[in-house]
């Protein structure tokens, strides 16, 4: 659909409101789950990195990192230059191949993550499952995984995105 010639398909009732609940969870619900990191100096895609590196163990490629977590090398590179200077991620050239940098999480940014991990996971669970029985989060997770598949096909950090490192943070987020 080029969108110019064809007429639009606007939202049944049940569409507009899913969407417009979409939209007050990511809106209302994003920017609440930020106050968890908020009193460390943190935001939650730094947290989120550290959560990969900490389930990725060895570390990552940064090349790897970006891609799982669907950021440009220049973004990356400033959340992880925070991540440095805070002490909870190094990072160091690859011993077989001195173009490669590896990111690894430091003993302080795992006892970090390790520590804001339960105060996270309550907020989720506040947020979004306390409200939901358990055959709506299956179709909540059936469903944005669908969406999530999809994307994946453009952006390789998504759900359902071809096999690469592992996603992140799937214990401490």
């Amino acid at each position: 659909m080029d969108g110019m010639t064809d007429e639009a398909r606007w939202l049944d009732d049940t569409e507009r409101r899913a969407w417009m609940s979409l939209l007050a969870v990511v809106l209302v619900g994003f920017p609440e789950l930020e106050r968890t990191f908020r009193p460390h100096g943190l935001v939650h895609v730094e947290y989120g990195l550290l959560a990969a590196l900490s389930d990725a163990g060895e570390g990552l490629r940064l090349s790897d990192l970006a891609g799982v977590m669907n950021m440009s090398p220049s973004r990356l590179s400033h959340r992880m230059r925070k991540l440095v200077d805070l002490g909870y991620v190094e990072i160091s050239g690859d011993a077989c191949d001195g173009r490669v940098s590896i990111a690894r999480v430091t003993d302080a940014g795992r006892e970090f993550a390790a520590s804001v991990a339960p105060a996270h996971v309550a907020d989720v669970r506040r947020l979004i499952f306390d409200h939901l029985d358990p055959a709506q989060t299956e179709a909540l997770a059936d469903a944005l995984g669908a969406i999530a598949g999809k994307l994946g096909e453009s952006c390789p950090g998504a759900a359902g995105a071809p096999k690469g490192p592992p996603v992140p943070g799937t214990r401490a987020m």
